[in-house]
């Protein structure tokens, strides 16, 4: 079984992911963050490096995918290829820091590869806003956020409304501003219910 979890920067997927994993027993993968060569420098001049960002994070997710579809493991993801061409790589785009060619070239290649690949067994999507996002990004710390644009992080909030108003996929949608999982139990237990739901066809008791 492939779950997989979905959204912004700082909206919690990372901890979301860590909890669900112990509750289930699920496989947790994570985002590649510490260890991506390029992400550093990205935000120190998002016009050079946009398109390798990209590509490494499409090729690194790709080769997350097809090991999740090989495996027999319940494997819970955080973040998915999807975000990449679907949000972050039509936002730098729009934003006119990756060329229509290269763009192009991006949207090809996945377009390839998700002709490989099936949807997700469960979409959890933390939907937040942009204040709570901030919040999150300050709490945490890393050096090379504190740059980041406010603008950046609307235009993908935006992406990912538009993307999750037409996933066809089996889909949860968690309201990030107003449930505290990381520490609220009941607030988490909201979240398994729905799971449950979805993946089982009943609530816990």
């Amino acid at each position: 079984m492939h779950i997989a979890i979905a959204g912004n920067i700082g909206s919690g997927k990372t901890t979301l992911t860590k909890m669900l994993a112990k509750h289930y027993n699920w496989k947790p993968l994570f985002e590649p963050v510490d260890f991506n060569p390029y992400l550093e420098d990205f935000y120190e001049d998002m016009n050079r490096w946009a398109f390798n960002l990209q590509i490494y994070f499409l090729n690194k997710r790709f080769k997350d995918v097809v090991a999740i579809g090989k495996s027999q493991e319940s494997i819970i993801q955080d973040r998915t290829i999807f975000e990449d061409a679907r949000i972050f790589a039509p936002n730098l785009h729009k934003m006119g820091m990756m060329s229509e060619r290269d763009f192009a070239n991006y949207t090809d290649l996945f377009d390839l590869m998700m002709s490989l690949v099936e949807l997700p067994d469960l979409m959890i999507y933390i939907k937040s806003t942009i204040p709570n996002l901030v919040a999150q990004i300050e709490k945490r710390g890393r050096d090379f956020e504190k740059t980041m644009r406010i603008d950046y992080l609307q235009g993908l909030n935006e992406l990912y409304d538009k993307w999750i108003s037409t996933y066809n996929g089996r889909l949860i949608i968690v309201d990030g501003d107003n449930l505290k999982f990381e520490n609220n139990p009941d607030d988490f237990r909201k979240i398994t219910d729905m799971i449950d739901g979805e993946l089982f066809g009943l609530f816990s008791v």
